[in-house]
């Protein structure tokens, strides 16, 4: 019965979009502005001379002169005769506005002096016969053109100001005034406006789920922990690289938690007027105290938490500094009330106040590190539901070849996919379309109409089949999974892209044999044209980078020690070398000889397989792209039995497959990060 009354209730009238109405009243104050001055009479007459004008007073074509003194001009309105003359029927057409009406004015003079010109026309009306004699008088008008431009020009300024206040404080209503400037722009989501997303959309981060479950669960049954004289930490702060589900997980919290949350981001505090900051962080916890308990979120939080004191001139004013010592109080000062937790969200935590990150205000620094193969494979999973997908899309191949990828580039990935196979007008996206919304994640937009030269395209198959071949006979270097040069990006005219493994520590060896798989391109140009090319730009800069991490971080080199030089506090800005001028060539030399050893290695190496070199070369020039296949056909297997993580993961020989079994089981949330794996960045090396 109710669900009948419910159907049979007629629909309350929706109010329609507010229109924005400001505009429309600026456009129509200029109009009419304009309108005035196009319409007055006097704007639109021909102006001709004072002897012009007495030739028409003489001729007897002029019935009515008014003089305006204040103004200095003459109106001349003609006769109906000499209306219909042809010597000024052709200048009165020609100004329509005013001059084609037989009431006139038709034409106009410009006087110098008003007083002068009413004693000389009076003096030369009367020598005129009675017939030619024109009606004349003289007064003064009002600037009614000038004044309603100025009032004009003065309300679009207020109003325009007026437009700029509402701008800065938020539009209309009770945070809409000036005087409440300082209100906060918190965005409120309760019972009534309640966020949809839940903790089963966020996959790959179960350590940080759990983190934040517990803080749900205290504001549900708070009884639970406090009967064993616990407390609920007072704030928790997420870390971790961009596009790695900071934000997504606190929208989680929001649509699980049964109490109001509070989101805003650190830039809502800044204002151009001091103390605006301030007064919009008290403002918020006042409002927060009223609804305790509750969650408040603050995203970016570096914009107002960064450390005091740095760059700040003696004397001057710090808006920024005055916003978190007011936010620092409220989290954990004198007459701070409980019920109020406090979610934040960065991804630069090295800049943060030491104070901002204490126990008492942050109780908890969650890490949310970019996701393993595990987790990867549980991302690409909920990203996929949505899409039509053929049978023959693995998600574990698919998070197998996408390592070091964060969830909003899986989340890029698949939607790319599904956009590729719909403008190829395909029923269901397949393994293919994803292999492209790869391709194009990673090395960028494929340049089809891009022309490059015959010897250019044998340079570019030439290093990257050097690439290719370094890499397959180096027993550390990562293994191959593409070699292509199709132009892509905007000046890589080739890539070849690999599979990293999974780890934390490298040892020297491996350091070794990646620069040597980095040098493949440069020495294979070398062996082969007996010169280089500039192709190797992005190889060279790796390789420089990674040679003087192993010397002056790292502490691998014999010369100079067990030596690092690494700060990890100091600020981008220091120019200060922590050691000496001897030390420093010391370090040069080493360096150089490094990179030195590494490239005859190479050379040595490719020379030793120039066959292989040349086959591999000859295959890319032919079909463009090559598989890890594609390699063992040309060239045979890998020399060195080494299983890869995802051989790992899919074979179950490895942590990996232990883990997955462990997570079908019931129970069990089917998305572990496994402690200890870390994914390292994709490694490619593109021919820049």
């Amino acid at each position: 019965m109710a669900d009948k009354q419910k159907e049979n209730k007629p629909l309350l009238p929706t109010k329609p979009p507010r229109g924005n109405y400001q505009i429309w009243v600026i456009l129509a104050t200029i109009a009419v502005i304009f309108g005035v001055m196009y319409f007055n009479s006097t704007n639109g007459l021909k102006e001709v001379d004072y002897d012009v004008f007495k030739q028409m007073v003489k001729a007897g074509d002029v019935r009515k002169v008014i003089l305006v003194q204040n103004q200095k001009f003459v109106e001349v309105t003609l006769t109906s005769d000499a209306l219909q003359n042809a010597k000024y029927k052709q200048d009165l057409n020609s100004n329509p506005i005013g001059g084609s009406s037989a009431s006139g004015p038709h034409f106009i003079v410009r006087v110098v002096d008003a007083g002068n010109f009413d004693q000389e026309f009076r003096i030369f009306k009367d020598k005129l016969p009675d017939s030619a004699k024109p009606e004349y008088k003289s007064e003064d008008r009002g600037d009614y053109v000038g004044q309603l431009f100025q009032w004009g020009l003065l309300f679009l300024l207020l109003f325009g100001f007026w437009m700029l206040m509402r701008r800065m404080t938020g539009g209309a209503g009770p945070g809409g005034q000036i005087f409440n400037i300082g209100k906060s722009k918190a965005a409120l989501f309760d019972a009534e406006n309640k966020v949809k997303i839940t903790f089963s959309d966020v996959a790959g981060l179960d350590e940080a789920k759990e983190e934040v479950k517990e803080i749900v669960d205290f504001l549900k049954t708070p009884s639970k922990f406090t009967k064993l004289g616990g407390k609920i930490p007072k704030g928790a702060l997420l870390v971790g690289p961009p596009g790695t589900g900071k934000t997504l997980l606190a929208k989680a919290v929001a649509g699980e938690a049964a109490v109001p949350f509070f989101s805003l981001s650190g830039s809502d505090f800044v204002e151009m007027f001091v103390g605006v900051g301030a007064a919009r962080v008290r403002d918020l916890f006042k409002q927060a105290k009223e609804k305790a308990p509750c969650i408040i979120f603050i995203d970016e939080i570096d914009a107002i938490g960064r450390s005091r004191g740095r760059g700040q001139l003696p004397g001057a004013n710090d808006e920024r500094e005055n916003t978190l010592n007011s936010l620092l109080v409220e989290m954990d000062g004198f007459a701070t009330d409980s019920g109020v937790i406090i979610l934040a969200a960065t991804n630069r935590p090295d800049v943060l106040d030491s104070a901002l990150l204490r126990p008492g205000r942050f109780d908890r620094q969650i890490s949310i590190d970019k996701p393993d193969i595990v987790g990867r494979e549980a991302i690409f999973k909920v990203h996929l539901k949505p899409i039509k997908l053929d049978p023959t899309v693995d998600p574990k191949k698919l998070s197998a070849q996408t390592p070091g990828f964060a969830g909003a580039e899986i989340a890029n990935v698949c939607n790319e996919a599904a956009l590729i196979a719909a403008r190829r007008d395909k029923k269901a996206v397949d393994m293919q379309d994803f292999q492209d919304a790869i391709d194009r994640v990673i090395g960028g937009l494929e340049k089809k109409n891009k022309i490059i030269s015959p010897e250019e395209k044998k340079i570019v198959a030439f290093h990257e089949a050097g690439h290719a071949v370094a890499g397959w006979f180096l027993e550390h270097a990562d293994p191959l999974v593409k070699v292509s040069i199709v132009p892509r990006g905007v000046a890589a005219l080739g890539y070849a892209q690999y599979l990293p493994k999974e780890q934390f520590l490298y040892q020297t060896e491996q350091l070794l044999d990646e620069m040597c798989m980095a040098f493949g391109g440069r020495a294979a140009e070398d062996l082969v044209f007996g010169k280089v090319s500039t192709g190797a730009l992005s190889d060279l800069e790796r390789i420089t980078k990674l040679a003087y991490s192993i010397v002056t971080v790292y502490g691998m080199n014999k010369q100079i020690g067990n030596m690092s030089f690494y700060d990890s506090k100091a600020n981008d800005y220091s120019f200060q070398k922590p050691y000496s001028e001897a030390t420093s060539e010391r370090i040069d030399v080493e360096v150089k000889g490094i990179i030195d050893e590494a490239y005859e290695r190479t050379k040595a190496l490719l020379s030793k397989h120039r066959i292989y070199l040349d086959v591999i070369a000859k295959e890319l020039l032919e079909k463009e792209i090559l598989f890890q296949a594609d390699l063992e056909r040309l060239i045979g297997k890998r020399p060195f039995e080494k299983q890869t993580t995802y051989q790992q993961f899919t074979n179950g020989t490895g942590k990996y497959e232990k883990q997955a079994q462990e997570n079908e089981q019931p129970g069990v949330d089917p998305t572990p990060t496994l402690e200890g794996d870390r994914p390292d960045e994709l490694r490619t090396s593109p021919l820049s």
